[in-house]
């Protein structure tokens, strides 16, 4: 194997075919040292063709709260009012520091898809 960047989306293609045969390489091996270099190449092209966003905290809330069938009465225990819960969830307010604090602790949800 010629070892290069990963410029189209045949090379990225038959990269990932390799990796497919190679997959159950012993460590140590050459193969599998070709294996690891090929992952890494394929890393690089993902992050710049496929970069995954992160979500944006409404949907964050949204989600975990559809993952722990919550309902929106369910937040205001930790946001405050039903009134506020409905604001932020309706994008007219802003999340604030204690909130987003709150929301991590109780909830998961990670604090940086809660920073926008």
């Amino acid at each position: 194997m010629e070892a290069k960047l990963i410029k189209t989306e045949e090379e990225y293609n038959s990269a990932l075919a390799r990796i497919d045969v190679l997959f159950d390489a012993v460590p140590g091996s050459k193969d599998f040292d070709e294996a690891e270099l090929l992952m890494a190449l394929v890393e690089l092209y993902e992050e710049k063709h496929y970069k995954i966003e992160a979500p944006d905290p409404i949907e964050a809330i949204k989600f975990r709260m559809e993952q722990m069938n919550m309902k929106r009465m369910d937040l205001a225990k930790y946001l405050g009012t039903r009134a506020r819960v409905s604001e932020i969830l309706n994008r007219q307010r802003n999340l604030t520091l204690a909130m987003i604090k709150k929301l991590h602790k109780e909830f998961g949800i990670p604090a940086e898809s809660l920073l926008a």
